[in-house]
């Protein structure tokens, strides 16, 4: 019979031969339990599975082997698995926002490493005695001894990491001793060029005890510093407040004002600028700009007169 006669069905079976059903899963996932092959085909399969691991594989091998150690930065073994996302709290401190695979850039890496979790401090102190307390005040202040040693050598960075070891251990019932290791971190921030960050924890200090002029009038120079001229000059009135003979609190406050109005009509200036700017982009198309407008003020009242000159003819005045 020539393959032209062939009965539709004959014809099907010719065109697409036969192709043998494997009873394992190809899917690696699946645990041995699921699978209905033999004890032999497991083996087979999982001595297979290895080998492809072993050889490198494809870009999509680590999928197919979620059992094989990865070797993270630190140098250390882990397993890929759900439990490598949870962070270890066993030592008493939350994870860190990398154990959850969450990148961040260098100034929120050092945020992330100086951070005092506040809450957690209130919620560990309702379970320890008075002598507890006491005995973790000690020994923050070993640190903060410890931060201020390094501060008198140069030494910022560790400065900076022994007061917040001191103010993570110190309880929340101390606000004075928590006060001063905020403030002293600030001191060392600033002698970093981290201003930003002292200011914070001025803040934070001076929120802890609002009589702390050391942190007042270290975050109005810090203010000054950062171009925050309003905010400086109401920390150097608070420090008028607290001692009135205070010297250079006197000079920044007849000195300030001035800066203040100076920057004002510098702001003032450019905005007048870009409207100006504005004005012509809308005005051109009709031949106009906005030199054909003059705006004068009334010193009577105090109002604006807009008045409009075309050909150096004076026009209807509007108010």
């Amino acid at each position: 019979m020539s393959l032209t006669n062939l009965s539709d069905k004959e014809e099907e079976q010719v065109a697409r031969p036969d192709t043998p059903v494997s009873s394992a899963s190809d899917d690696s996932f699946h645990s041995a339990d699921n699978d209905d092959s033999s004890p032999v085909q497991d083996g087979e399969k999982s001595q297979a599975s290895t080998r492809e691991c072993s050889e490198g594989g494809s870009e999509s091998s680590e999928g197919l082997c979620p059992d094989v150690p990865v070797i993270e930065p630190d140098g250390q073994d882990k397993t890929k698995s759900d439990a490598s996302l949870t962070p270890d709290t066993k030592s008493g401190e939350s994870g860190s926002l990398e154990d959850f695979g969450i990148k961040l850039d260098k100034e929120e890496e050092e945020e992330e490493e100086d951070f005092v979790d506040e809450e957690y401090l209130k919620d560990l102190e309702l379970s320890m005695t008075e002598e507890e307390k006491e005995e973790k005040k000690k020994e923050s202040l070993t640190h903060k001894e410890k931060g201020n040693t390094c501060f008198k050598t140069g030494q910022y960075e560790e400065a900076v990491s022994a007061y917040t070891m001191g103010l993570r251990i110190c309880p929340i019932s101390f606000p004075k001793e928590r006060s001063v290791l905020y403030a002293n971190r600030a001191a060392a921030r600033s002698k970093m060029d981290k201003k930003k960050e002292a200011i914070k924890d001025c803040t934070n200090a001076i929120d802890l005890d609002s009589t702390y002029l050391k942190a007042i009038l270290r975050r109005a120079t810090l203010n000054e510093e950062t171009e925050q001229l309003d905010e400086a000059l109401k920390d150097f009135q608070q420090v008028l407040e607290l001692d009135p003979s205070h010297a250079e609190a006197q000079r920044a406050v007849r000195r300030l004002p001035a800066l203040i109005n100076e920057r004002n009509e510098k702001l003032k200036e450019e905005m007048m600028g870009k409207l100006k700017d504005l004005g012509n982009m809308f005005l051109r198309p009709f031949g106009l700009s906005t030199n054909n407008f003059q705006l004068q003020q009334d010193p009577n009242t105090g109002g604006y007169n807009i008045s409009f000159q075309q050909n150096g003819q004076n026009g209807p005045n509007s108010q």
